[in-house]
């Protein structure tokens, strides 16, 4: 199936990931707060609460980034979505330490240090109150009213000069906060939800988006013809193999645009319903390229089995792709569910009450699994061979995971478990380095012995000088007497990879014995009963003794014509 993505298709799909991103969003599940039968030193009162958030952002300033997880734990970020709470937390941390920094220092010792009780209040605003109460768990938290008006406090604040000295909270704060303070008061205005300088810079990230996703698509597709110009081979397994990579643009205008919204500061319904369109366009992007370029792989390497003389590799390249499709399609779900916040763990510990049964219905698959492994390392057969398992008999024609394919010489299909190729006898006609031939030509009783000598003689010579016949072994023999011919025994082999070039060589051998015959005044006996009566006759024009060497001449004669 080919893909062209236009303005208008692309339009579409960025609207219908906007509406599924907003059907997630509400639908998101809200993770509970986990009860602890222990409450963290860390957050066991006001005081402590207070002394790890500081802590931890001038750990930050002093270069330990990591320190971020530790101050957003000390705020109540349970009314954010768990879909954006990463990103939300970190940015009103920041919020909070500039908050705090320009109303006054904090004296530790001022702040109690009581583990049951009211809330503290740190200071009151305008909009509203920085305050650490106590939750039904016992931790201690700045409270999800003063996170959910702490953008507004900063508002607030804004103006007033920094009360703690030490390093600037400038350079850590986010983008769209510094951005926002050197921005004129008309682009600080708000129309529909949005600012002014948010729906420019939404557009602007749109933009850039879709220029890189062009210009990766052009680089792409100039590097897989380069490519391609190696192995022409692939190509012409691939109908579109120099736009395998199409998606790969899509995955980056993407990126662009995930890590684009979340300088903006938009409000959290906006971000969230943005930001899953995004995660799911990228997660869709990045599992779609990773699917083509197994095409691309298994197609090279499909070639390179092609020039090589073991048959084995020609069914490990489809196996091993569609095993790589498969993990790459189990990763992608995974992939999806982790950018999504859908917590996988319960699903797969809900399996665990049809852990037993699952068990159950998996041994055929476990066994047919191993019988497939049996027959790669033993060898036993692989596609094209002319093989019988039991009563079954025809040409292998697919091989895979859980069963294989064989077509009989009446042109059905029968498909085995592989489960069965672990104890059953195979026979594998295909394998065999030498087609026997065993056949009598009986001649007729009249036929002196000097002809039948010369006869045999000159088969033997037919049999040293075929191309595909065995010359180290063969045995051509006038060997009985029958009831209605003199019988020669013949008992060659032929060297031939494939049951279409026996019967090719076999046919020629044949018309080769009987020009032979015919040269040497030789003729085959019908299986009849004749009555002769006996009576003078003229001798037979024909010799009745013929030279070995003659013989031999008139075979080579006759398979060199």
């Amino acid at each position: 199936m080919k893909f062209r993505f236009r303005r208008s298709s692309l339009l579409l799909l960025i609207l219908g990931l906007f509406a599924f991103g907003a059907a997630a969003a509400e639908k998101a599940p809200q993770k509970p707060q986990e009860k602890t039968p222990s409450v963290p030193a860390a957050l066991e009162s006001p005081r402590a609460t207070m002394a790890t958030f500081l802590h931890a952002m001038n750990d930050i300033k002093r270069g330990k980034p990591e320190r971020i997880a530790d101050a957003v734990s000390t705020l109540d970020l349970s009314q954010v979505n768990p879909l954006v709470r990463k990103e939300r937390g970190e940015d009103l941390a920041w919020m909070l330490l500039e908050v705090l920094d320009r109303t006054r220092a904090v004296d530790l010792k001022r702040v109690p240090n009581r583990k049951k009780g009211r809330p503290w209040v740190f200071e009151r605003y305008r909009s509203g109150e920085v305050r650490i109460r106590r939750l039904d768990d016992g931790r201690w938290l700045f409270d999800r009213e003063t996170v959910a008006a702490l953008p507004a406090i900063l508002d607030e604040v804004a103006n007033r000069e920094a009360k703690v000295g030490g390093k600037s909270n400038e350079q850590w704060l986010p983008l769209h906060i510094r951005l926002q303070r050197r921005l004129p008061e008309w682009l600080k205005h708000r129309t529909l939800i949005l600012q002014n300088w948010q729906w420019l810079g939404l557009l602007l990230i749109i933009a850039v988006g879709v220029v890189l996703d062009k210009l990766a698509q052009a680089l792409a597709r100039a590097g897989m013809r380069q490519w391609l110009r190696r192995f022409p081979e692939v190509k012409k397994r691939i109908a579109d193999a120099d736009r395998r990579l199409r998606p790969l643009g899509l995955a980056l205008m993407a990126f662009v645009w995930w890590v684009g919204i979340l300088f903006l500061g938009l409000p959290e319904p906006v971000l969230l319903v943005l930001l899953v369109a995004v995660k799911l366009l990228a997660s869709i992007a990045a599992v779609w390229t990773a699917w083509r370029l197994v095409d691309v792989i298994s197609a090279l390497l499909a070639e390179k089995a092609a020039t090589t003389d073991n048959r084995v590799d020609d069914v490990l390249v489809p196996m091993v792709s569609r095993t790589l499709k498969i993990f790459i399609a189990v990763g992608g779900v995974v992939f999806v569910a982790d950018n999504l916040n859908i917590d996988v763990t319960g699903l797969l510990a809900g399996l665990g009450l049809g852990g037993l049964a699952f068990a159950l219905a998996a041994t055929d698959l476990v066994q047919n699994f191993f019988g497939s492994i049996t027959v790669l390392l033993d060898r036993t057969f692989t596609v094209g061979d002319w093989i019988i398992v039991d009563d079954i008999e025809g040409t292998v024609e697919h091989m895979g995971f859980r069963s294989t394919r064989i077509r009989t010489f009446y042109n059905s299909l029968v498909t085995i478990p592989n489960s069965r190729f672990i104890t059953a006898e195979v026979d594998n006609m295909g394998a065999r380095r030498y087609r026997r031939y065993k056949q009598k030509f009986g001649v007729t009783y009249d036929t002196p012995p000097e002809k039948i000598e010369a006869f045999c003689e000159g088969l033997r010579e037919i049999v040293r000088q075929h191309p595909y016949m065995r010359k180290d072994y063969f045995q051509i023999w006038f060997n009985d007497l029958g009831a209605s011919a003199l019988e020669i025994l013949i008992y060659v082999f032929w060297e031939t990879p494939d049951w279409t070039t026996e019967l090719r060589e076999r046919h020629r051998f044949l018309l080769d014995a009987l020009r032979l015959a015919d040269a040497l005044g030789v003729e085959f006996a019908f299986p009849t009963q004749t009555i002769h009566l006996y009576q003078e006759s003229p001798p037979d024009e024909r010799p009745l003794a013929v030279d070995l060497e003659q013989a031999r001449q008139t075979a080579r004669r006759i398979v060199q014509g």
